[in-house]
């Protein structure tokens, strides 16, 4: 439960895409609620409320439809017993058909036996009606709500067969072989049993992303009060608290790095394989793990606030939600078992009107009560979606919901913000050229006149200092210059870093030095000047942003998917067109303002499907008008919450990746209900025709619900691509 209007419901009970269906009519009748959409695949019912109410009411609808609900706060069933439960009834369901079919399957080899009726009845009964019985509970609660569903079909279908059987038994003279059909009814709720088993095996692995986002919550931390360190229980946590990490040990809480010298791994939350340095004042993510040494952390998020908290209420949330396209499946099975009901009796007539017998009239109607079960129509979304969303999510992808997939796949445009999303937002030293002086002495002055400075540019001559081991002095006389810069003497010679202001005033000029076409590029200049009784300029200093690891190739990567590229910035011209021309980007807007970025994203949507890459809070109006919004990780919240698709690190290339997980997900849904569709188009009139048995129906029909959830595991195999290097 995400919010006080928000209920995630668990049910129990649904076979098919009707089931599903109905238990969402019945809880979107309910008054106080929204909307609400059912899952299959999960099991779930994502509720959303006008008001605050009593889940009770919900609950008591899900029963009124003739399924179950569990209160939101309800422990969990453990899933791995319901498929303990599930195996033990398919053993002893095929260990009483085996028998059965034993005969059928021996007579291509010449061997013509069969087991006589009271043993065939002894064996097919407790198969009806004890390890059946499950279908006519669920099909008695569908009759009661005046519905349909798979176990209405799957009661019938074998009841006829089972029924017929009893009456050749009671009808045949003393001395006669009968021609019965218990196995048929028995081998068919064998294999509808083997079906939902390895569906549900199925199911739980297209969980498993989830799963594994939950594993990675620690039960206990160490605590520290007073010097003195105890473990406690995560609930016991408090927003401050200070925790001590041990090498290896899982962080707790998010929080922040007070003492200590470590690295984390975070790749299971952010998809970043590599350990990321942690150090006093950096961020920590609970769930991470801790490497090498003992930090001390103080807590700044706990429980449902925390990174990995969010992280899975966004993909339980987008494996809840419905792509478009399921809306015409849901029309679909509105109105398919009411019409295989009615196709089921027009095979029992049509066949007995021309002659046959009753019982080839029965098994041939059998049979198209069989095959046409909608399992695998209600499976083919929701599977591909969970296994989709599950595995990008394993890879720093998280994709909101299931709408926001469906437009992402189809996306012909992508519009990238330029600060903090193709460069890296913080400013470097790009060029240097000296005048009269060596250039490792005029980045030695200009780091001595900066030394202890927090300016951004002062930061970046620091670091291109560092780098190259240049010994930095603290200057002395050092005073900053108002709108100008700032001066001290350095080395006992008086000197000044600055803008063109202080050249001017300095009466010097830039000759000799490339201070226009530095200019041109969009760079932020600084002149190092003597000062004195001849003051003289002995160097120029440029700095700009720098691109962002990873971004030719993701632009790279869009081309190559024939998706053009576009830049909108705030930045001036000079330094957009640098950006573009070294990223090889189609179109340039610079200079927009925040209010306009929504404005010229609505105009290129005129011409395809736009997708929108930033970062900050300008940003946010800009994504949210976009078919679809993608928030760079490290950017704000607002960012994240205008967005349909969140990449948890900063990486340019997860863009290209996340359309094509995306698209991959879309066409596993298409080539699910492709198959769903194709097995009922041809497997109904083959039964109808009676060239289809009962039991064959049952093969093809347990066949087409695991071949449509193993399709959609095969998302699990993905990898981004171009980031293999890095996984």
């Amino acid at each position: 439960m995400s919010n006080a209007l928000t209920l995630e419901l668990p049910i129990s009970g649904m076979t098919c895409a009707s089931c599903a269906g109905r238990v969402e009519r019945a809880l979107n009748k309910v008054d106080g609620v929204k909307l609400a959409s059912v899952n299959l695949a999960s099991e779930r019912a994502h509720v959303e409320l006008v008001t605050a109410m009593d889940p009770a009411m919900l609950v008591a609808a899900v029963a009124k439809a003739g399924y179950s609900a569990s209160l939101p706060d309800a422990p969990p069933v453990d899933p791995a017993k319901a498929l303990l439960r599930e195996r033990l009834a398919l053993i002893a369901a095929l260990l009483l058909a085996l028998p059965l079919v034993a005969p059928m399957l021996a007579q291509p080899f010449g061997l013509d036996w069969m087991l006589p009726a009271w043993l065939q009845w002894a064996l097919a009964t407790p198969v009806q009606f004890i390890l059946g019985a499950r279908f006519y509970i669920a099909a008695f609660k569908a009759v009661r709500a005046r519905a349909g569903n798979m176990d209405l079909l799957v009661a019938l279908g074998t009841s006829a067969g089972y029924g017929l059987s009893l009456y050749e038994w009671a009808h045949t003279p003393a001395g006669h072989m009968p021609h019965l059909y218990f196995e048929a009814s028995a081998v068919v709720i064998a294999l509808v049993l083997l079906g939902k088993y390895l569906e549900s095996r199925a199911k739980r692995q297209t969980a498993s992303a989830i799963r594994a986002l939950e594993q990675l919550r620690p039960e206990r931390a160490t605590r520290v009060r007073d010097g003195v360190e105890q473990e406690v229980a995560i609930a016991q946590l408090r927003l401050g608290d200070q925790l001590v990490v041990r090498p290896g040990e899982r962080f707790a809480v998010d929080g922040q790095v007070l003492e200590g010298r470590s690295h984390a791994d975070e790749s299971l939350i952010s998809g970043e394989s590599l350990p990321v340095p942690k150090q006093a004042g950096d961020a920590v993510i609970g769930g991470a793990i801790n490497g090498e040494g003992r930090l001390l952390v103080q807590a700044t998020a706990l429980g449902g606030e925390g990174v990995l908290a969010q992280i899975i209420r966004l993909v339980e949330d987008a494996q809840a939600a419905k792509a478009p396209i399921q809306k015409l499946v849901d029309r679909v099975s509105q109105v398919f078992v009411p019409a295989v009901l009615v196709l089921a009796l027009l095979t029992l007539a049509g066949w007995w009107l021309h002659g046959a017998p009753l019982e080839t009239a029965i098994i041939n109607a059998v049979a198209v009560l069989v095959i046409a079960c909608p399992c695998a129509l209600g499976l083919a979304t929701p599977a591909a979606i969970m296994a989709g969303t599950g595995v990008a999510a394993r890879h720093g992808i998280l994709i909101k919901d299931a709408e926001a997939l469906e437009r992402a796949q189809a996306v012909t445009r992508v519009v990238f913000d330029k600060t903090g999303t193709l460069t890296s937002g913080a400013p470097t030293l790009v060029h240097w050229q000296a005048l009269g002086i060596a250039e490792a002495t005029l980045l030695q002055w200009a780091g001595s006149l900066q030394r202890g400075s927090e300016h951004p540019l002062a930061k970046a001559v620091l670091q291109a200092c560092a780098e190259r081991q240049l010994a930095v002095q603290t200057p002395a006389d050092s005073q900053a210059l108002a709108g100008r810069g700032v001066s001290g003497t350095v080395q006992g010679r008086h000197l000044a870093l600055g803008n063109r202001r202080l050249l001017e005033e300095a009466g010097l000029n830039s000759d000799g030095l490339p201070a226009q076409a530095w200019e041109d590029e969009g760079r932020t200049l600084s002149w190092l000047v003597a000062l004195g009784d001849t003051p003289q300029v002995l160097g120029l200093l440029a700095f700009g942003d720098s691109l962002k690891p990873g971004a030719r190739e993701a632009v790279a990567q869009l081309h190559a998917r024939h998706i053009s590229s576009h830049l909108l910035t705030g930045d001036n011209q000079g330094s957009a067109r640098v950006v573009a021309q070294a990223l090889g980007i189609d179109d340039v807007h610079a200079q927009v303002l925040p209010a306009d970025k929504a404005f010229r994203v609505t105009q290129l949507k005129a011409d395809g499907v736009v997708a929108m890459v930033g970062d900050g809070i300008n940003d946010a109006p800009a994504l949210a008008a976009a078919d679809v919004g993608i928030a760079m990780g490290g950017g704000t919240d607002v960012a994240m919450q205008a967005a349909g698709i969140t990449l948890m690190r900063g990486d340019p290339r997860l863009v290209p990746a996340a359309l094509e997980i995306s698209r991959k997900t879309y066409a596993k849904i298409r080539q699910n209900l492709f198959w769903a569709f194709v097995y009922n188009l041809i497997g109904i009139p083959l039964a109808a025709f009676g060239l289809l048995n009962p039991v064959l129906a049952g093969a093809a029909m347990a066949l087409s619900s695991v071949s449509v959830v193993s399709n959609a595991l095969l998302l699990k195999t993905w990898r981004p691509g171009g980031l293999d290097d890095k996984e």
